[in-house]
């Protein structure tokens, strides 16, 4: 699951360069216990973190700020667009099993695959986030030039207010078939996971 807010900066007539699309994410966690499917399946519930969109608890979430910077100038009698850097700031909350030596081999090796699985559902979030980034920096540069600077500011305006929107969209889809998906994945997962650690290549 994911949350996320934006800010537009234009930068005017600077010179200065502004690099490419870029994502970078910080990962904190939170406490599970217990030595059951039961015992985890509440704590997840319990003390996942909450969705503001949704003001529901998951067992990951991912947390990200978009920031666009434009760089304009001015070419004879016309405003266009020199360059644009789109930057996303995210932060990933993830569950840290806290009672694994306690537990049973098959309660750890459910919980591992499951552990995987959220990592990887959120990983794909800033997957979704980057390649909005980009398109929103090339869509901002192939604006057309404007004569005035304030028309292009607001073309600026409403570009990045429609890819945001199609980013949420995108989002949102993913997470709609992550959750139709999940148990039939899941059990995917599961007997390969099965299958590594009868082969010897993991540990159980």
């Amino acid at each position: 699951m994911r949350n996320f807010t934006c800010a537009l900066i234009i930068l005017g007539f600077s010179s200065l360069p502004v690099p490419a699309a870029d994502v970078s994410g910080t990962y904190t966690y939170f406490p599970v216990h217990g030595t059951t499917l039961l015992e985890i399946e509440r704590q997840l519930k319990t003390h996942g973190p909450r969705i503001e969109s949704t003001g529901q608890r998951h067992p990951g979430a991912t947390n990200m700020k978009f920031t666009v910077q434009v760089e304009h100038t001015r070419s004879g009698k016309r405003c266009r667009v020199t360059k644009a850097h789109v930057t996303v700031e995210a932060e990933v909350t993830l569950p840290e099993w806290r009672d694994r030596a306690r537990a049973d081999q098959d309660v750890r090796l459910i919980w591992d695959t499951l552990a995987r699985d959220i990592k990887r559902h959120e990983g794909s979030h800033l997957i979704i986030a980057k390649n909005h980034a980009r398109l929103l920096e090339d869509t901002l540069e192939a604006l057309p030039p404007r004569a005035d600077c304030t028309r292009l500011a607001q073309d600026m305006e409403r570009t990045k207010a429609k890819i945001l929107a199609e980013h949420d969209a995108a989002q949102d889809e993913f997470d709609r078939i992550e959750g139709i998906n999940f148990e039939r994945r899941f059990m995917r997962l599961l007997q390969y996971r099965m299958e590594q650690i009868e082969a010897g290549r993991l540990r159980p």
